[in-house]
């Protein structure tokens, strides 16, 4: 009966992978890599919608789609690769024909990995509280501090909060990008530490990247390791996640705001632990405290979002009807969704550096919501 019913499953998965051959769409490949692969018709998906994404952006060459991965609970049902113009940290390397094995630029979602060692941290004991106050960690950057600076904490960084006068908004070749200078600085950390403040510590949110460098300046002194080294310990190697490129500062840090390079079936590992409270195939990584804390509202973000812990907060409107998602975002168009109310994952990789970065929010608002089965 076992091996009839074995049998049955294999060839309902090979009648299932043929007509989806027929539209250009296939099931993902088991690659040995943790993630099990379905259909999207036995995940509740429509498939000929979910495999229109392919087509869709080989055919918008604007957009620079680099690589799409669904996953519907806990199973890969959707991946697309494609070509195009792509860079390493600004530094252009010409036409890629991305696939499974190749890694990308992850940007700001680094932002959001940084923050899940974080929570490590502080479950382990090495960060003992993240309302202790930023200079606590920093003795050797004493002559900086101020009155107003010695509010800072933990959960200022976190939240994009500090205060710091701090302008992203300008484009990253201008040195007026308060970013630029932080990046080829010998000591970035004292560059943050040493500018003034705009805006009282806690009350609003400004985007800065300088949030995740000091908090990966934080977990060195209180882990006594690396962020790339407790990364690898205590997150990626529990995934499964052993291709990883990071970039670093001249001072040999890795970047902890947007230097990180994943391939993309584990950019979307990324997601299903946040989508499993922390989980992955049974084994808890990251505590499930720190996922809830992290993905909920914790301070007014840009625009119409909500921002947590280094994780963006909003919502899409389908069919009439309102879905709150969490994701991490990086320039260029990279784009990590966790969709809670419909277990899915969907991670996104592009090329839209200084261009419009629609390729995420067209594949979640267009293809892959409608796709699931009402």
């Amino acid at each position: 009966m076992r091996l009839w019913a074995s049998a049955m499953v294999a060839g309902l998965l090979l009648a299932a992978s043929q007509a989806m051959a027929e539209t250009g769409c296939v099931i993902p490949a088991g690659l040995s890599d943790g993630w099990p692969v379905a259909t999207p018709g036995q995940d509740g998906l429509d498939a000929a919608l979910l495999c229109a994404i392919g087509p869709r952006f080989e055919d918008w060459k604007g957009p620079n789609a680099h690589a799409v991965v669904v996953a519907r609970h806990g199973a890969l049902v959707y991946e697309h690769y494609f070509t195009g113009e792509d860079e390493i940290w600004g530094r252009p390397i010409g036409r890629v024909a991305y696939d499974a094995e190749k890694r990308h630029d992850l940007r700001s979602v680094t932002k959001s990995v940084t923050s899940l060692v974080v929570g490590i941290a502080l479950d382990r004991g090495w960060l003992k509280d993240i309302d202790a106050p930023v200079f606590s960690f920093f003795p050797e950057y004493a002559d900086l501090r101020t009155p107003e600076k010695d509010r800072i904490t933990v959960r200022h960084l976190l939240t994009m909060s500090a205060g710091f006068a701090w302008d992203e908004s300008l484009p990253y070749s201008n040195p007026a990008n308060s970013e630029r200078p932080m990046d080829d600085a010998a000591d970035p950390y004292r560059y943050i530490l040493d500018q003034p403040l705009a805006a009282t510590p806690g009350t609003v949110y400004n985007y800065c990247g300088c949030s995740a460098v000091l908090l990966e300046a934080i977990l060195k002194k209180t882990a006594g390791k690396p962020l790339d080294a407790l990364a690898k310990e205590t997150l990626f190697d529990p995934l499964g996640i052993a291709d990883v490129e990071w970039v670093r500062f001249p001072n040999g840090d890795v970047l902890g705001h947007g230097g990180l390079r994943l391939r993309a079936r584990d950019f979307a590992k990324i997601g299903q632990l946040v989508l499993d409270h922390g989980a992955w195939l049974g084994r808890q990584i990251v505590p499930a405290s720190w996922i809830e804390q992290s993905t909920a509202p914790q301070i007014n973000g840009e625009g119409i979002f909500f921002y947590g812990y280094q994780w963006w907060l909003g919502r899409s409107l389908v069919e009439r009807r309102e879905i709150d998602w969490a994701a991490g975002f990086g320039w260029g168009g990279q784009r990590l969704y966790v969709v809670p109310a419909d277990g899915l994952v969907v991670a996104v990789y592009a090329g839209a550096y200084g261009r419009p970065q629609v390729v995420g929010t067209a594949v979640l608002n267009r293809y892959v919501l409608p796709a699931v089965a009402r």
